[in-house]
């Protein structure tokens, strides 16, 4: 089949129609993306000049905020600038690139996400081996192991839609270029394509989702036999990282375990995972995790007083 791509650029429909909740959109997700911005870069910074990255879920956790800060960075820029254009397109080249930038980042976190699990399995239920195991070489290995994994997923994804033929129409339901609303378009039979997109992002995210389930339901059982002050400290812990869990993977296997179909709702549940969660992420690590709290406070003691802290 010979390949006919008459489609230099498409066009965006965006989060919504109407001018009204667009500028109301444009400020909230203004807001959003700032709090994206600041607050996991304090994450990153507090864990740096704090000097908690020896430790394994803190070095995990700063890879996280950086992944969340690319991960939102794909999509919400040009969506904030497109709630005030009065044409939202993108290149054909710019659209591949997102689309790549989107599963690159998103499945580096969904990895991320499933290695810190890992830790606190090991830090919880094999205490005694745990400097052995979570040694500074694994870890390097384990995150340089998410990053490839994240690459493979997306490149294999890419692979799939840059041979279809796009002859017109080139609007696309959505504000971000994704699998599924991008394969509507070709001007071709795309179902078998859709069936590997499925078994591949599907799989990925249904998968992870299951191995973490299983890893906090080992941690949750073998915290009976701590003391009552090691159980609050472990749940206070593994708490915030089954609430970023839930909200994240959620979204996820809606969006990407089902067939190649697309539906109104998904640009509002895209939201979610694009934008809620690496907002969220911060928020939910800063409050429920009292070491990063005392991090945090001995940062800015150093900063706002200085003088005081000299003596």
């Amino acid at each position: 089949m010979e390949k006919i791509n008459n489609v230099t650029e498409f066009i965006f429909w965006g989060l919504s129609q109407n001018l009204e909740v667009e500028k109301v959109c444009f400020v909230v997700f203004s807001f959003f993306y700032t709090v994206i911005l600041l607050g996991n870069l304090l994450i990153m910074l507090t864990i740096y000049r704090g000097k908690l990255f020896g430790s394994p879920m803190y070095f995990f956790l700063s890879y996280l905020s950086f992944v969340d800060i690319c991960y939102s960075s794909v999509t919400a820029p040009k969506m904030i600038v497109d709630l005030l254009a009065k044409s939202k397109t993108i290149s054909y080249v710019g659209c591949m690139l997102q689309l790549f930038g989107v599963h690159f980042f998103g499945c580096t976190e969904i990895f991320i996400l499933t290695v810190m699990a890992y830790d606190r399995y090991v830090a919880i239920c094999k205490p005694l081996h745990y400097s052995t195991i979570m040694g500074c070489d694994r870890c390097n290995k384990m995150l340089l192991g998410t990053w490839i994994g994240g690459f493979l997923h997306s490149i294999i994804q890419v692979a799939l839609v840059v041979p279809l033929p796009f002859c017109g129409p080139n609007e696309i339901d959505h504000y971000f270029c994704d699998i599924h609303p991008v394969l509507k378009l070709a001007c071709t039979d795309t179902y078998i394509i859709g069936v590997v997109v499925t078994a591949n992002s599907g799989t990925i995210a249904l998968g992870s989702f299951v191995i973490l389930i299983i890893s906090y339901t080992i941690i949750l059982v073998s915290l009976r036999k701590h003391s009552a002050e090691s159980r609050h400290k472990a749940l206070s812990t593994c708490g915030s990282h089954i609430a970023v869990v839930i909200i994240f993977f959620g979204p996820c296997t809606f969006m990407y375990m089902r067939p190649d179909t697309t539906f109104s709702e998904d640009k509002m549940v895209a939201v979610f995972y694009t934008i809620i969660t690496p907002m969220l992420n911060p928020l939910i690590y800063t409050l429920r995790n009292a070491e990063v709290k005392n991090a945090m406070k001995r940062l800015w003691g150093r900063k706002v007083f200085p003088e005081a802290n000299g003596k």
